[in-house]
């Protein structure tokens, strides 16, 4: 990604997440403090150096923001959906937030900045209606060291793998307590959870025997043709079935066939992940895509959830009046799965017979990008009920 005005696009969501903050209508929560008398899971940075922007017991924890909804369906009338953090879920979420620290190093530090907090809220809180959501500060590769990607070295790379490494051992060791785990990560999220899925989970039988499933949206995961491992895992498949669990959701989101220079979606892509994860050019390897709203395959209807005031960015004809921090326009896009040479993608489309009141989210695409930003957001309420359904799954296995 050298073009600073494609990479920065993922900072809509960002920008338009901090209206959680303001608008939900729920009590806020106090703000962490460095009184003596506070207690130890309400800093950021616990006894094994880890630095948590999301974790149970945080004071305003980004991932367990407020849920309310205006819902818009194509028929019927506009009305507000609550949902809230579980109690007591059953299992966790370790999730690995995309390219969105502003920095102007090549790797950031571990300062949790309103980019990180307000990425966690358009794309993890919803998490927390299934999940207990942890997600680590690391040393990440920066937007600016984007612009001049030949000065980014195996080096740096490995920099903010080992921070999330680290991070995850320090979980796994001292939160887990052999509980079920979905891995969630985009973009440079999903290439950090690549190699880490690799290296700790895949060849590792007892580890492996935690993973519900691993979420890895825009990070260009990879797989033999007709088969469902092979390419980056060898013993983690591609998801099938809601009910399965230990398999893996990936996708990267088009509106039309990814051009010859994308960055996503392609076998010849590198999204400055070959760092991490070289692929291997094989023609029997493509790009893994799993529709995330049917993994057995074919087309269906999307749901998404977006930040509202992703709506100032968008022309929309006649928007509705929104007062909630969220937003879903449940029936207005579907997708499917396509293949073209050595491409593989998820291709949205908006469904026919305009309401008036759909928002023109191909507005957010970039030629090189596709719906690189709203990957996650584009298909949120689908994979919130998709973990859901795994961890009852994985429950009773």
């Amino acid at each position: 990604m050298s073009s600073f005005a494609r990479v920065s696009t993922i900072a809509v969501l960002a920008v338009a997440a901090v209206v959680l903050t303001g608008c939900s209508g729920a009590k806020s929560k106090p703000a962490a403090t460095s009184s003596p008398s506070a207690t130890a899971a309400s800093n950021p940075r616990d006894r094994w150096g880890t630095v948590w922007l999301c974790r149970p017991g945080l004071a305003d924890d980004p991932c367990t923001s407020a849920l309310t909804t205006t819902v818009v369906p194509r028929r019927g009338a506009t009305h507000l959906e609550r949902a809230f953090p579980a109690s007591k879920p059953a299992i966790d979420c370790f999730y690995v937030y995309p390219t969105i620290s502003g920095q102007p190093t090549i790797n950031a530090n571990r300062a949790i900045e309103f980019r990180e907090r307000v990425i966690a809220l358009a794309q993890a809180s919803r998490f927390s209606q299934v999940c207990r959501v942890f997600a680590p500060v690391y040393r990440q590769i920066t937007l600016s060291a984007l612009e001049h990607p030949a000065r980014i070295s195996l080096a740096d790379a490995l920099i903010a793998y080992d921070s999330v490494l680290s991070a995850f051992r320090d979980y796994l060791a001292h939160y887990n307590h052999g509980r079920g785990i979905v891995f969630i990560g985009h973009s440079q999220g999903a290439a950090i959870l690549i190699k880490l899925l690799k290296q700790e989970v895949d060849g590792t039988p007892p580890v492996r025997r935690r993973l519900v499933s691993a979420l890895l949206m825009g990070g260009n995961v990879t797989v033999r043709k007709g088969r469902s491992v092979g390419g980056d895992f060898l013993h983690i498949p591609a998801c099938s079935s809601s009910r399965q669990t230990g398999c893996v959701v990936a996708y990267s989101s088009f509106t039309a066939k990814p051009p010859e220079n994308s960055q996503f979606g392609r076998t010849t892509s590198d999204a400055g992940v070959r760092l991490l994860a070289p692929h291997n050019l094989s023609p029997n390897i493509r790009i893994m895509c799993v529709n995330p709203a049917s993994l057995a395959g074919g087309t269906a209807v999307l749901d998404p959830y977006i930040p509202s005031l992703v709506l100032a960015f968008l022309p929309t004809r006649s928007a509705p009046t929104v007062r909630t921090p969220w937003i879903s326009f449940p029936g207005e896009y579907s997708a499917r799965c396509e293949s073209s040479g050595n491409a593989t993608w998820l291709q949205v489309t908006h469904i026919g017979g305009a309401t008036g009141r759909q928002p023109p989210l191909a507005h957010l695409q970039d030629p090189a990008l596709g719906l690189h930003v709203l990957d996650v957001n584009i298909a949120l309420g689908n994979l919130v009920q998709l973990v859901r359904d795994e961890a009852a799954a994985y429950g009773h296995s």
